[in-house]
């Protein structure tokens, strides 16, 4: 029998090879871990589902928003963490703000001006300004101060652009807040302050961030999102902050709130990294569970 020519043999073996590796890699393997996957790891393997009267409400590895139609805190539950994936914990917008600690002089909106597509101009809030509203924002809910420091008591960066850059300053703008509001300090160094106007151009000055002496009540993991956007958990004191309003909305006393913190706050992860975090979806469905 004649032999095949070389190049049919070594085409028939590329085509044996691509067979069996399709077969192994493509449907072998993933089926075996996927049984494994089901018989060991069945509730994670499934997205670890959280369900209310038999339904799938959520995931507990994923974080959601408990607002209302107008994106205001529903007064009852919980609050997550912020987040900037997409709307807000969008799991195909996955993704942080990338914004940094040196991101403190807000863009101020133009008034009567529009964007590239048309829309009014909204200006663009530095990641300070950002931390401060939040705080603010919390502190109004929460009923306490919603101060911090480097935050003027109106919300946003307390940021000033001095000039000229080197030397003794001549002029001094609180850059974040537009006119004609007041700044949050009246006099820079012996310079009157000027509040920030819409459109001017501030570059050229020294940028300097002024401390107060305000002391954060609201925790950190409260006014910034998380790197993924998707984060599920809450810091326990921020879930502490929390327990008074919701008691009340409730009926409930702080104590039996407390207590359902306590339940539903998971250790660090292996004991010693992280820290102790409460699951926000689990712990809202358990509030619902206890009014029947």
């Amino acid at each position: 029998m004649e032999r095949l020519p070389s190049w049919i043999r070594q085409h028939l073996a590329a085509l044996r090879a691509l067979l069996v590796l399709t077969l192994v890699t493509g449907a072998i393997y993933p089926l075996v871990v996927t049984g494994i996957a089901q018989a060991v790891f069945n509730d994670s393997a499934n997205g670890s589902l959280v369900q209310k009267d038999g339904k799938d409400t959520g995931s507990s590895l994923v974080g959601q928003s408990f607002t209302d139609a107008s994106g205001d805190p529903v007064r009852k539950y919980f609050q997550s963490r912020p987040s900037v994936a997409g709307d807000g914990y969008d799991m195909l917008s996955t993704a942080a703000s990338n914004l940094g600690p040196e991101d403190i002089v807000d863009t101020l909106a133009v008034p009567g001006a529009k964007d590239a597509e048309g829309a009014p101009d909204t200006g663009k809030q530095s990641l300070l300004t950002q931390v401060c509203a939040r705080s603010k924002a919390i502190g109004d809910l929460e009923g306490v101060s919603g101060a911090r420091p480097y935050c003027t008591a109106d919300g946003v960066g307390a940021v000033l652009k001095v000039f000229p850059a080197v030397g003794t300053p001549a002029r001094a703008v609180s850059v974040n807040q537009a006119c004609p509001t007041a700044p949050f300090v009246a006099r820079y160094r012996g310079v009157k302050v000027e509040c920030g106007k819409p459109g001017e151009d501030y570059a050229a000055g020294r940028t300097v961030a002024v401390r107060g002496s305000a002391k954060a009540v609201v925790p950190p993991d409260a006014v910034t999102a998380s790197g993924s956007g998707l984060d599920p958990d809450i810091s326990v004191a921020y879930a502490h902050l929390q327990a008074n309003r919701v008691a009340r909305e409730r009926g409930l006393t702080p104590a039996q709130v407390g207590s359902l913190i306590d339940e539903y706050t998971t250790g660090r992860s292996l004991g010693f990294m992280g820290e102790p975090a409460v699951n926000v979806l689990r712990l809202n469905l358990a509030l619902d569970r206890l009014r029947g």
